[in-house]
């Protein structure tokens, strides 16, 4: 697709086509992001925490257009990942080239830090190190310094270790490979920054700078600490807060300067249910302080810019952003997919069927108490705007009884469309929604899917508010249910739309469905007609 087209049909895109950009350059949950410009090309990583695969990366020419190129870790080779650990896993990374090759740093909040490095960001990663084992030890970022040390800060989750509000300075092996000792408390933000995290250490004019967001994620606000000794004391300033603007809590990110000499700092901001989107905000210098965004209130700290000219590049960039629509043509899925632990080849085929994805529908986990909140074979990915349409074409003539296959939206609370095979044979029409502890059926209809093909549509409107939609011939549509499904953020990430495919029996497996494609546009006017659409409440 030419980049008119991708412009077009996306439901979210950043660049304005004439020069300018609005924020969030990311309508999308790349929650921690980190960013780092390697000649005329920009990378970032986020965080990814239990779905694999995890530790997306993407690339930019521009900081406005970004598309997905690759995941640093395909799965993860740790007990338990097997299942799904909500909340758990991959926090908070650091990007950074150094010496040749490209670095990432991240923290297991059950482990401790991990690296892995690459020769180039859209090639193979390294298996993850276990560089420093502990628990509570998050959001890991190295400095090499000119004098032929290194560095790495680091914050510490409350939850595992006890300790808050403090950032711990050690010296690190050149190879990233280990610490050296124990370190030391560079900054305690108890009494000002209190739940300082997120910390990211530059050097610039002789000075030594962590930037590190304080306050909490949803009403937090950006410090930048400042010293000439990597070891402090540090001096500490507030740049970028929320201010007069509508931009909540503007939290961590990464720091760029450019070839024109332009800074730029991307960071994300808690938005509910659509996750932790991506804006990015202008850096100007004054006095060697960095001022982001725009003081539009006079208070001397930042406020998040709504719509901005672009960066000064020398290598313009197209209007991009991370895919979404998959036609399942190829023998891979797309790398906006993600499931929900680590994947296992025996749950999809591509290919079996040409242009089609086969999901088996595999039993549900046993601990799963009939709750899709506990399946790890999901096959989602992030809520790509504010409001936008979701649709699949399945066939669901090889699924057995107790099967179901369709649509999903993820969240703490739940909502699942899909086609089933009763034990009568039958194939019906269900609409489930749930809880991390229990799923009820709220309609269910037998509608006469004889030719085996049906369509199946999701409508997210602002709020995150989901309304689901059927067909037989894939034009006429109609509407289930008798009020909107209200999406909702899950441990740390926010709600996601998918496929799946399930085995509720007693057999070791049950068929399969083939998804013809997923497609994700711009929202549509649909028409309402009657709810009842011969359907039962069950």
């Amino acid at each position: 697709m030419n980049a008119a087209g991708k412009q077009k049909q996306s439901p979210w895109v950043s660049d304005q086509g004439d020069g300018t950009y609005r924020n969030p350059v990311l309508h999308a949950d790349y929650s921690d992001p980190d960013v780092i410009r390697v000649g005329d090309d920009f990378y970032m990583t986020a965080s990814s925490f239990s779905h694999f695969p995890g530790l997306p990366i993407l690339h930019s020419r521009d900081l406005v257009n970004w598309t997905l190129i690759n995941h640093a870790v395909q799965k993860m080779d740790l007990p338990g990942f097997d299942r799904p650990q909500h909340g758990n896993g991959i926090w908070a990374p650091s990007i950074r080239c150094h010496a040749g090759k490209y670095w990432i740093f991240y923290g297991d909040p059950d482990v401790g830090i991990f690296m892995t490095t690459a020769k180039h960001p859209g090639e193979e990663w390294t298996k993850p190190l276990l560089m420093q084992e502990g628990k509570g030890l998050i959001d890991p970022c190295p400095l090499w310094d000119e004098d032929g040390k290194a560095y790495l800060v680091h914050a510490f989750a409350n939850s595992r270790s006890g300790i808050k509000h403090v950032l711990r300075l050690c010296e690190m092996a050149a190879d990233g490979s280990r610490l050296l000792g124990e370190g030391r408390i560079v900054f305690d933000g108890t009494e000002n920054h209190p739940t300082m995290e997120g910390p990211k250490m530059y050097k610039r004019n002789g000075y030594y700078y962590i930037f590190a967001p304080a306050g909490g994620v949803r009403t937090g606000w950006q410090t930048v600490l400042r010293s000439s000794s990597p070891y402090g004391p540090y001096e500490d300033k507030v740049v970028l807060h929320q201010g007069d603007s509508d931009v909540n809590g503007p939290h961590q990110g990464g720091w760029v300067e450019l070839e024109s000499g332009e800074s730029w700092f991307l960071h994300f901001q808690d938005k509910e249910a659509y996750g932790r989107i991506v804006h990015l905000q202008p850096v100007s210098w004054v006095e060697d302080w960095p001022m982001m965004g725009e003081d539009r209130n006079g208070d001397g700290i930042g406020e998040p810019v709504n719509r901005y000219r672009k960066p000064n590049v020398e290598v313009g960039a197209s209007p991009a952003c991370p895919e979404t629509t998959d036609e399942f043509d190829g023998m891979a899925l797309g790398l906006q997919w993600q499931w929900q632990a680590n994947p296992v080849e025996s749950w999809y085929t591509p290919g079996m069927r040409a242009s089609h994805l086969r999901l088996h529908a595999w039993p549900v986990p046993p601990e799963s108490g009939k709750s899709l909140y506990a399946v790890p074979q999901l096959l989602m990915q992030k809520f790509p705007a504010e409001a936008f349409d979701a649709s699949v074409k399945l066939s669901c003539c090889s699924l057995s009884a107790r099967d179901k296959a369709g649509l999903v939206i993820f969240g703490f609370k739940h909502a699942s469309f899909y086609v089933t095979r009763d034990e009568q044979g039958e194939l019906a029409l269900g609409y489930s929604e749930g809880d991390e502890s229990a799923e009820s059926v709220l309609w269910h209809n037998r509608i006469g899917l004889e030719e085996g093909e049906v369509w199946l549509s999701v409508s997210i409107r602002s709020g995150a508010m989901c309304e689901f939609s059927y067909s037989v011939n894939g034009e006429s549509f109609q509407p289930i249910g008798e009020r909107p499904f209200a999406a909702t953020e899950s441990r740390w990430v926010g709600a996601k739309v998918g496929i799946f495919a399930i085995h509720e029996g007693r057999e070791e497996r049950g068929g399969y469905a083939d998804f013809d494609w997923f497609r994700v546009t711009e929202p549509k006017q649909v028409e309402k007609v009657s709810l009842e659409a011969g359907g039962r409440q069950a």
